[in-house]
């Protein structure tokens, strides 16, 4: 701290809301879901259907952003080193931004194979799509059911949640799909449900993409009012201003922040910073707040500028 307009420090590293282990989660989903995708590939060419098969591209993609969000999970819980102080909390959020790549993969490929099938439908067996999307349904239900708990609080368990209820609802559409193909004998039902289901994946898979995006740039998330943590700030007895405020996300469930306090009365004391930052903390979610002290009402910051 350089500059005698500079009297303290306040520090908090409390963890609000600290990750839950969903390693068992995680394996359990991976396990169902690579045999699910085994079994729905092999049905979907054998019986013709890109309905299934693009379900279980999809289905795929999920295993692979399980895998890397269970990879992020554990990394998450490293210590930190001399050469990555706040340790590797930020792997969950490249592993949000990796998943909506692998979707986005997916997607394109998948894409490219149904405007084919479009325009040239083939024969698909009706019965054997809904069999295997009935699978799917309850494959899909369990494995979003294990992640439940976790959604509100960490975009990777929301992520993984989110996917597997989509997936469920699609194999619902490939079901209404293969009753429809029974009923009718239209085989354009299936490309046009698998067009369906591109959509509904490129949805959830924008969302995702901007959430995480908007993570890797240090953004302010979503949950925190910055202009709240502003007034709140300014509020505080003896605080002539308040400049240099950032908040930006440490990881998917941990929020930083730092601000300069000009208090011209001088340095309030210990307890007051602390009182700031369990506010931080209990109000905002904010669990690693610094706050610096400034007694020079007139002059600037000389480190921020």
């Amino acid at each position: 701290m350089g500059g005698e307009h500079t009297h303290g420090h306040a520090h908090n590293h409390a963890h609000g809301h600290a990750p839950v282990d969903f390693g068992r989660a995680f394996a359990i989903g991976v396990l169902l879901n690579s045999a699910f995708v085994l079994i729905e590939a092999g049905f979907g060419l054998w019986s013709g259907s890109m309905a299934l098969v693009a379900d279980a591209g999809h289905n795929l993609s999920d295993v692979m952003s399980l895998l890397i969000a269970w990879g992020a999970a554990y990394m998450a819980t490293r210590p930190a080193s001399s050469r990555y102080t706040y340790g590797y909390k930020s792997s969950s959020i490249l592993a949000a931004l990796a998943n909506a790549g692998l979707l986005l993969v997916a997607l394109g490929a998948i894409l490219f194979e149904t405007i084919d099938r479009l325009f040239d439908p083939a024969p698909v067996q009706g019965s054997t799509m809904i069999a295997v999307a009935g699978v799917g349904i309850a494959v899909n239900t369990a494995t979003a059911l294990l992640f439940v708990r976790g959604r509100k609080h960490d975009i990777n368990i929301r992520g993984a949640f989110l996917h597997m209820a989509a997936d469920a609802l699609v194999s619902v559409g490939v079901v209404i799909a293969g009753v429809a193909i029974l009923l009718t004998g239209e085989w354009w039902i299936d490309p046009v449900t698998s067009l369906v289901i591109v959509a509904i994946i490129g949805w959830g898979t924008w969302g995702l993409l901007r959430d995480s995006v908007k993570l890797a740039l240090h953004a302010v998330p979503d949950s925190i009012d910055e202009a709240a943590v502003r007034a709140y700030l300014s509020g505080l007895p003896g605080v002539a201003a308040v400049h240099d405020l950032h908040i930006w996300p440490m990881s998917t469930t941990e929020t930083a922040l730092t601000a300069h306090l000009v208090m011209p009365a001088g340095y309030p004391g210990g307890p007051f910073l602390r009182e700031i930052a369990h506010e931080l903390d209990h109000s905002f979610h904010i669990g690693h707040a610094t706050v610096q002290v400034e007694t020079g009402a007139d002059e600037g910051c000389a480190d921020c500028a």
